[in-house]
């Protein structure tokens, strides 16, 4: 048996920012016409701090409208505005998937209790429209983020794939 070959393109994420965000109550339509469980939930307010990035959610501009499946996979779709802390309006566009390890996690987290992290798998793919200037970078690259989910909030890491 021989050593284990790193891939010679294996991606080097960097991270670049941390955006944390308050949540309005869910909203349900249920059930939905394939089955699943539509909520509307809104971005209250949120705060964004790290190395590349710094500013604040703009309250309300958008929000999350995931699909509960079946089977406890969410299947998140959210968009809202960021404004950075010069002023520029950054649109947000995520989408990922969020299930617990076990059905007495997925249980808490129903109730909105808090639970470990290791607890759950939550992952974001991001894409971002912003403006010609220094915020520009967000709109050429690959970014993934790895979310906490703590009650009526949620803190995404956002790491930029170099």
């Amino acid at each position: 048996m021989g050593m284990t070959q790193i891939h010679p393109f294996l991606p080097r994420l960097e991270h670049a920012f941390t955006i944390s965000i308050d949540l309005s109550r869910p909203y349900w339509i249920t059930p939905g016409a394939r089955g699943d469980t539509r909520a509307a939930i809104f971005a209250a307010q949120g705060v964004i701090e790290g190395p590349r990035l710094q500013g604040r959610v703009v309250p309300m501009s958008g929000g999350d409208y995931p699909l509960s499946r079946p089977n406890g996979v969410i299947d998140f779709d959210a968009r809202y505005l960021l404004e950075a802390e010069d002023g520029a309006i950054i649109y947000l566009e995520n989408r990922g998937f969020r299930w617990a390890r076990s059905p007495e996690i997925a249980e808490k987290m129903r109730r909105n209790e808090p639970v470990g992290f290791d607890d759950y798998y939550m992952r974001v793919t991001p894409r971002f429209d912003a403006p010609a200037g220094p915020h520009e970078w967000l709109s050429q690259h690959v970014f993934v983020g790895v979310a906490e989910k703590v009650p009526n909030a949620n803190r995404i890491h956002y790491f930029v794939v170099m």
